[in-house]
């Protein structure tokens, strides 16, 4: 097994976690659920975006591919920085239910976004 194949499925194993523990941070979030307040709640999804991260960093130095040289991966950085401000709207900073039900909806569309900009190595990610 090559380091590459295990970071890269890291790397998307992480993503899979971190885009299930979002789905049910929003849906605790928008229905005022008292498990969003646990410790294990706040901390592991910080840990997992982390190493996604980290992988994602990996990856991009292993392969020496740069955002300002590849354009479907500096649209994967801009669509995450999208999506860490839908994520926090969504579980934190949305005032109303129906705000964070929107703003999680949407971030869910970015993550698919970035998804279809890596699968398909291009800045129209599905459309492309």
């Amino acid at each position: 097994m090559s380091l590459y194949w295990l970071i890269k499925h890291l790397h998307m194993t992480m993503a899979v976690l971190s885009l299930a523990l979002f789905v049910l941070r929003a849906w605790w979030s928008v229905t005022a659920s008292a498990h969003l307040q646990k410790k294990w709640v706040r901390i592991l999804p910080h840990l997992i975006d982390t190493a996604l991260l980290a992988f994602g960093v990996w990856l991009m130095v292993l392969l020496r591919f740069w955002p300002h040289q590849h354009p479907w991966l500096a649209a994967k950085l801009i669509g995450l920085v999208v999506y860490i401000g839908l994520g926090t709207i969504a579980i934190k900073r949305g005032r109303t239910p129906l705000q964070r039900a929107v703003a999680a909806l949407l971030a869910v569309l970015v993550f698919a976004y970035i998804v279809g900009a890596a699968i398909r190595h291009h800045p129209l990610s599905w459309l492309g």
